[in-house]
């Protein structure tokens, strides 16, 4: 099948996003990190310093035992328990990262996953906090990708996100599938799904033979739950997930032109 779309591919720099869509990344810069961990820091700090606070304050009457134990657990749900708590809530993206359009991901490129947030929260506490920086920042000096150790640890990846959308790009129809997939039920694919199939037959040439293997049963396994019936038995994923969006494409522009009280092509609106 011929591609329809074309760019550049790195294997290095390319992943699939915390919506497992296949986007052109690239690890984030040093700079853009320390900037969106120097947000992070701040946030904590200021969280720490009135929740201590708070505790001591409520606390006045408590034994100093029961005191200390207090404000270790405040320190320990500030330090630890808040990144991993956003990180996972945001899919990888903490109030740091979404200022400067960062997210972490999986280094895969899958979602990151609740684990993943809380080995970087912990070994947070060794290479920021205890050691004031100074560990993850030699760390991602070294690593090209600026990996500090709790994303070795956790198996992460900081990548930056594409801003912006690209130039809408048409998808053919493969002709042996015209007849299947104009009879084929789609109302239940979502979004997330549609646009993950989209990037990856756009780039499917670009891809090497294991990760159009790979993403492409992946992929369609996912669309696959929202269409059926199922294509004719050997059709390969590519080919499936053209035909899906072909058909959805051409029925979402027949259900523009019947708004638009046309039975064509959806026609322009003269001012």
């Amino acid at each position: 099948m011929t591609h329809p779309g074309g760019g550049a591919y790195d294997d290095q720099s390319s992943v699939v996003t915390g919506d497992a869509v296949v986007l052109d990344l690239r690890p984030a810069g040093f700079a853009t990190r320390m900037v969106a961990l120097a947000f992070d820091l701040v946030i904590q700090v200021t969280v720490l310093a009135g929740a201590n606070l708070a505790a001591v304050r409520v606390g006045a009457d408590l034994d100093p035992a029961a005191m200390a134990a207090v404000i270790v657990g405040v320190t320990v749900l500030t330090v630890v328990g808040y990144p991993t708590a956003v990180e996972t809530l945001s899919r990888g993206r903490s109030v740091g990262k979404l200022v400067m359009g960062l997210r972490v991901v999986g280094a895969d490129g899958s979602p990151e996953q609740f684990r993943q947030a809380l080995a970087r929260a912990l070994c947070a506490v060794v290479e920021i906090w205890a050691a004031s920086g100074v560990i993850a920042l030699l760390s991602s000096m070294i690593n090209r990708d600026g990996r500090r150790i709790g994303d070795f640890v956790a198996g992460t990846l900081v990548i930056e996100e594409r801003a912006g959308r690209e130039p809408e790009t048409e998808i053919a129809m493969p002709p042996w599938l015209a007849e299947w997939a104009a009879a084929a039920e789609m109302s239940a694919l979502t979004p997330e799904t549609v646009a993950m199939a989209r990037q990856y037959v756009l780039r499917y040439s670009e891809l090497t033979e294991q990760a159009r293997h790979e993403m492409g049963n992946r992929i369609a396994g996912l669309v696959s739950a929202g269409v059926t019936p199922p294509p004719p038995e050997g059709t390969p994923p590519v080919a499936y997930l053209a035909a899906v969006l072909a058909e959805r494409r051409r029925r979402e522009e027949e259900k523009l032109a019947r708004r638009q009280g046309r039975h064509g092509a959806p026609h322009t609106r003269q001012e």
